[in-house]
């Protein structure tokens, strides 16, 4: 895998990256892939590549929730409850489109990875 700092990478290639990443059963949020990624300010950007992503099938953007645990990237998935089905076949609990528990699911790149961007 590519350093995050290789220049001829795009961003939302840098975010499917760290996507993968996130560990079967676990959500992180967009703001925490931002962070990660030195663009604190970019959450909004990573949900656009979230959105981009669906036709990908080795990124897996139902993982990825805001900072509440809403499941506010639904609506770009087929079917009404495709993105909270999937998360609830890895086990996470959701109610009224949102993580329960969310500290018990949460994955932070931030703690969880080493810094190579």
């Amino acid at each position: 895998m590519p350093t995050y700092s290789d220049k001829s990478i795009s961003f939302f290639q840098k975010v499917y990256e760290v996507v993968k990443l996130i560990p079967y059963g676990r959500v992180t949020s967009y703001g925490a892939i931002a962070r990660y990624l030195g663009s604190g300010g970019s959450a909004r950007m990573v949900g656009w590549a979230m959105n981009a992503s669906h036709n990908r099938d080795d990124v897996p953007a139902h993982r990825v929730v805001n900072r509440s645990g809403l499941l506010t990237g639904k609506h770009h998935f087929q079917g009404t409850n495709l993105m909270q089905q999937l998360l609830e076949s890895e086990g996470v609990e959701i109610a009224n489109d949102q993580v329960q528990n969310l500290d018990k699911y949460y994955w932070d790149p931030n703690t969880e990875l080493s810094n190579d961007f």
